[in-house]
């Protein structure tokens, strides 16, 4: 059974960091592409951030490209996910998913099957 738990979450002011870890279990990591979403308040589910497993390879939505950067450990069975300069816009609830990794979908949430419970991020001053 595939398990993810979510935390790093918080409250931070405007400009701020937060660092967002997904600790899995019961599956191989590596074997998995691995996605983070987020559904700000009144909002859909976004696709935030993917990486592949077939070849590493990244994405990243317009909104966050140049502050947000995802990395996994493999070792660790830990996806990461390392938000810089911070804004409103960013507040929501964060999760990390799993996909198929015949397939390598696409970051989008209808693409991803397997998810956790989330984690709040608020954006505030």
């Amino acid at each position: 059974q595939l398990q993810f738990v979510e935390s790093g979450g918080g409250l931070v002011q405007p400009g701020g960091s937060l660092r967002l870890s997904c600790a899995t279990s019961g599956f191989t990591l590596d074997y998995y592409p691995i996605g983070w979403f987020r559904q700000a308040p009144g909002k859909e589910h976004e696709g935030v951030s993917c990486i592949s497993s077939s070849d590493g390879s990244t994405y990243y939505a317009d909104s966050v490209k140049g502050r947000f950067t995802i990395s996994r450990d493999n070792a660790k069975n830990t996806v990461y996910l390392q938000m810089n300069s911070l804004k409103p816009e960013d507040t929501g609830v964060y999760y990390c998913a799993a996909g198929n990794p015949t397939v390598q979908p696409v970051c989008v949430p209808e693409g991803y099957d397997y998810w956790g419970q989330g984690t709040q991020v608020t954006v505030s001053s």
